[in-house]
């Protein structure tokens, strides 16, 4: 059986070689990640080709994802590591300020000059994923003095976080509307926006993704959870976004450890209750970054996120710099395809209402209770854009579904859909044609056999481009 969730894997310096990327890929890898917050966009163009060529090459359909950086607070350049110690004082300071070279208060350069504008006294700052911790003494111009509450190493270019703080500074920043501009040359399938505070961090996004509309279909777009302001605005957000992300990783120092489950629980129930996509990201086989096996809690986590209904599930820093990328993925689909075997006894999963108005969604329910109550071994949904089959992947249909389109874009956006299986099948003229050349693709994947009957969805007339408005049933080598 056909995984049905999907695995984004985060691209790195340990999977940059062709070798490594076409083992991901054969491992099981659905979309690839790109961090925008490393490398630069020659690297990024290079490799994106890289892993079109070797997905072709390979025939499957991969789906690339640009993460845009976002205003993340960093330390900046250092010579050495610095090692802070507990209850000394600590010296934060942008580019402006002078450094004494004779203070023997330690200095930490910040990459992020609004920082002195919204922190206050008794603020805390976390360095490196909360593994230093700080409390703000005094807060000048240009500098802050703190004390160090938990001490460690800290490198260039850490990740700086204020929890509790509100920043007034925009979410999307310069240097993401010029990666977004690359993105989009690049025909990009999903671009993801760091630190969603409100649908108006989506609706600036789309404005320049729009402007590209004449070029073709435009990449779905997913807000990245990842600030305790997105989960107030969460309503607003999924109604404006293609997908989410539970970026655990900040949203885990942002607020209480222990209210990060329950956050996820609540973000994948609401997004499929509106339809949209839905990541569940960060550390989830992370001690596989330097071990060849993940720990138990790991497993649990992975087939907990599959419980809860999640459309996918992603690795960063094990794929991107970790010593077992491949095994990473590998294990990642065995414990993904362990826990779908067992979803109806353990899953947990509210369809969207259906009541939009809308034909393909109210097709798409027909189709998944066609499946469901009669004898039918798959459902075939043609489609353009894509959007029919996210309907049909929100249906979560028990049969396998498989989503054929005349556009290369719209098999990359489906790569990422729960249980749908994307194929690229050139436009047909008429419906006899259209049906025939996905009964051969049926009988060539050994999905389905010849005598067994699946549903069909389709726009009518076959060789228009119009939203999908007809269901049937269809005997597989039984010609129209």
């Amino acid at each position: 059986m056909e995984r049905r969730a999907k695995i984004v894997a985060t691209l790195g310096p340990s999977s940059q070689s062709p070798e490594v990327i076409e083992r991901l890929i054969l491992a099981g890898v659905n979309v690839c990640r790109f961090n925008f917050s490393h490398g630069t966009l020659e690297e990024h163009q290079k490799q994106i080709a890289l892993v079109r060529s070797i997905s072709k090459t390979l025939n499957k359909p991969v789906g690339i994802l640009q993460d845009l950086q976002g205003p993340k607070i960093r330390a900046g350049l250092l010579a050495e590591d610095l090692d802070l110690i507990a209850d000394e004082n600590v010296i934060l300071y942008s580019s402006s300020y002078e450094v004494d070279p004779n203070s023997k208060v330690k200095s930490l350069p910040v990459d992020f000059s609004e920082l002195f504008d919204c922190v206050e006294n008794d603020n805390r700052i976390l360095i490196d994923d909360g593994h230093v911790v700080l409390n703000v003494l005094e807060n000048y111009e240009n500098y802050l003095i703190a004390k160090v509450i938990t001490g460690g190493k800290v490198s260039s270019h850490k990740g700086i976080n204020l929890p509790g703080v509100r920043l007034t500074i925009p979410g999307f920043t310069e240097k993401d509307r010029a990666d977004l501009e690359f993105g989009l040359s690049q025909n990009v399938d999903f671009v993801a926006i760091s630190f969603v505070r409100s649908a108006k961090d989506i609706t600036r996004v789309r404005e320049v993704i729009d402007a590209h509309e004449d070029k073709g279909l435009t990449p779905f777009i997913i807000g990245k959870l990842e600030k305790p302001e997105a989960l107030d605005n969460l309503e607003e957000i999924l109604q404006v976004a293609d997908g989410v992300m539970v970026a655990r990783g900040d949203l885990g120092v942002e607020m209480s450890p222990e209210m990060v489950p329950i956050a996820q629980k609540r973000i994948i129930l609401e997004a499929n209750k509106h339809g949209k996509i839905v990541i569940t990201a960060t550390q989830m086989l992370d001690s596989m970054i330097m071990n060849p096996l993940p720990t138990r809690a790991e497993s649990s986590d992975v087939a907990n996120a599959i419980f809860d209904g999640t459309d996918a599930v992603m690795l960063s820093g094990e794929t991107a710099n970790g010593l077992y990328p491949v095994e990473s993925v590998q294990f990642m689909d065995r414990i993904v395809r362990s826990a779908e075997k067992n979803f109806f006894d353990w899953g947990h999963f509210s369809p969207p209402p259906y009541n939009t108005g809308d034909d393909a969604a109210s097709i798409t329910r027909a189709a998944r209770e066609l499946a469901h109550d009669l004898n039918v071994a798959a459902i075939a949904v043609f489609t353009h854009t894509g959007r029919t089959a996210l309907l049909m992947s929100k249906s979560r249909s028990r049969v396998p579904v498989m989503a054929f389109t005349p556009t290369e874009n719209s098999l990359g956006r489906m790569c990422l859909l729960w249980g749908i299986m994307p194929n690229y099948l050139t436009m047909s003229s008429t419906l006899r044609e259209m049906v025939n050349k996905a009964d051969q693709v049926f009988e060539d994947t050994n999905l389905v056999a010849k005598g067994q009957q699946i549903v069909v969805l389709s726009g009518f007339p076959a060789n228009q481009i119009r939203h999908t408005n007809m269901a049937m049933l269809h005997i597989v080598g039984e010609k129209l």
